[in-house]
């Protein structure tokens, strides 16, 4: 995407090459051809105490002033300003500090009024580093810079990061060794007492990363576990061990037995339904590591500390690596749940022998309403990280949605619940035009038949609102073969076919758009 920064110094070699840049402090000119925006104002340099903070608040003012020339349907990253950035005599103290915080402050306020605005806090990249490093006296001079230019590379990688991050691009699911990993000591020897956890080290530090692990199943990541032992004593140590944070239910699923890893990962992934590029696999034994990523390579394998002390470190690193996103949906938060009760459905069907009639006793709730300032996040989120069931596999974000719905799209969302639980929003149709542009639907609901009734009911409303005909494509990717006939399924009459792509067209009146009546559907 090609970005426009506003800077008040010399930031061009940080950024990628498609960006274009403002001149020194220069607010004049606001470009409306470029997809997205990025305010970057740094420490300026002055030994006057006052004028310093003064010119600091005023970057405030000058920052919304821009705002609100930009399209408000535009990405701006914006990033704080670190008042540690360099040191010289006098800009330092209580009245630079106050002048920062209450820059910063601002900005935080209008991320807070404008959904476009995305803050980014500059101090998470620059505290890495001691000050002679971040700023380099030589390179201020030659080429006003207020960042050693040394640092280019990092801060590239550190502001991509970032970027997927807004994204929500992340990995889903975390497979857990047990002895060693979430524990010190090996259970089958030392028994339910004698393993390491909770009071001194390095128990402390198995309890500290098994609370930390706990967050992070808070805010979506599904955690699974992956390891040689009896399974009769796991469940024991989970029911009686008392420092024992993680327990049973912390667990979507778990593989406890003597089998060999890599063929328990893909159990894993088809029980739970997801690909196995969503997995990062943590163990102790860098044997068991070695086999998953010579057997498994699309499943991320990081080092594990040899000592218990840094795994706070490696915790951090493992969340910024491959799982922190900058805002988390509602449906996040209800992962381990949700994939839980996919289980419970998949054993239950086991016990009916005509589909119809166990779909039938799911007692299937779903309701269909429109994008709105609620599902928005959670609709880019699932564009950005569905694969299987996406029909053209376009990514958006937030503030492209904002912008489609601007241009008169109609988009569409599904929420799913049935008598195991709530899976939330799991699936989204967005129509530009008399095209459907995005269809798609979450791997954890499928094999219902809940796409074809969501599907079906977008047709029906289309043709009562008065829509005789509809395109759609099916755009291939390594991830959605499965879906490559869909539209013929459905009745679409296919009229091209080019490197896999499919183009279709549809008579609305020639579509049979009856629905099974034991799904029970409330449109909004």
């Amino acid at each position: 995407m090609n970005y426009f920064v506003f800077r008040n110094n010399t930031v061009e070699r940080f950024f990628p090459k498609d960006f274009t840049f403002s001149g020194y402090d220069d607010i004049s000119h606001v470009p409306s051809e470029v997809d997205g925006y990025v305010w970057f104002y740094q420490l300026p340099v002055k030994y006057e105490q006052e004028k310093l903070c003064s010119e600091i608040r005023g970057f405030a003012q000058k920052f919304s002033f821009v705002l609100a020339q930009v399209d408000a349907a535009k990405p701006f990253i914006v990033l704080t300003m670190d008042e540690g950035s360099y040191a010289v005599p006098f800009t330092s103290g209580v009245d630079l500090l106050s002048a920062v915080f209450d820059y910063n402050a601002s900005l935080a306020q209008l991320e807070e009024n404008h959904s476009n605005v995305k803050l980014l806090d500059i101090r998470e990249f620059t505290r890495q580093y001691p000050v002679s490093e971040v700023f380099d006296w030589k390179f201020w001079f030659i080429s006003q810079m207020g960042l050693n230019p040394r640092l280019s590379k990092p801060f590239a990688e550190w502001f991509a990061r970032k970027l997927d991050e807004i994204a929500l691009k992340r990995k889903k699911c975390l497979i857990l060794d047990l002895d060693n990993t979430l524990w010190g000591g090996v259970l089958g020897e030392d028994g339910i007492e004698g393993i390491k956890l909770g009071g001194d080290y390095p128990g402390k530090a198995f309890h500290y990363f098994q609370e930390a692990l706990l967050e992070l199943s808070k805010n979506g990541v599904i955690l699974t576990i992956c390891s040689k032992n009896n399974e009769s004593d796991v469940l024991e140590v989970w029911e009686k061990n008392p420092f024992m944070v993680l327990k049973k239910d912390s667990f979507a699923a778990w593989r406890i037995n003597w089998q060999d890893k890599a063929t328990n990962i893909r159990e894993l992934a088809d029980e739970l339904n997801i690909g196995l590029d969503s997995f990062v696999f943590i163990d102790d034994n860098p044997t068991e590591r070695e086999l998953i990523k010579q057997a498994l390579p699309m499943v991320e394998v990081p080092d594990f500390p040899t000592q218990p002390y840094n795994l706070p470190i490696f915790f951090k690193e493992l969340v910024e690596r491959y799982f922190r996103v900058y805002s988390i949906t509602s449906e996040d938060k209800k992962k381990t749940e949700q994939y839980k009760a996919n289980a419970q459905r998949a054993q239950a069907q086991k016990s009916f022998v005509d589909f119809d009639t166990f779909l039938k006793s799911l007692d299937i709730q779903i309701t269909i309403e429109e994008a709105n300032e609620f599902n928005i996040p959670r609709i880019a989120q699932m564009t950005q990280k569905t694969n299987q069931f996406n029909l053209t596999t376009k990514r958006y974000t937030e503030t492209d949605i904002h912008t489609f719905l601007q241009q008169g799209w109609k988009i569409w969302c599904i929420s799913v619940a049935d008598k195991f639980g709530d899976n939330g929003i799991t699936g989204c149709i967005m129509l530009k035009g008399d095209a459907i542009d995005t269809f798609l639907m979450s791997c954890r609901i499928l094999g219902k038949g809940i796409e074809i009734v969501f599907i079906k009911n977008i047709l029906s409303l289309l043709k009562e609102n008065g829509k005789r005909t509809l395109k759609a494509e099916y755009i291939p990717t390594s991830k959605n073969e499965q879906v490559k006939d869909f539209y013929d399924k459905l009745g679409f009459e296919r009229v091209s076919e080019k490197d896999g792509m499919n183009i279709y067209k549809a008579d609305l009146s020639d579509i049979d758009l009856s629905v099974k009546d034991y799904y029970h559907i409330i449109v909004k």
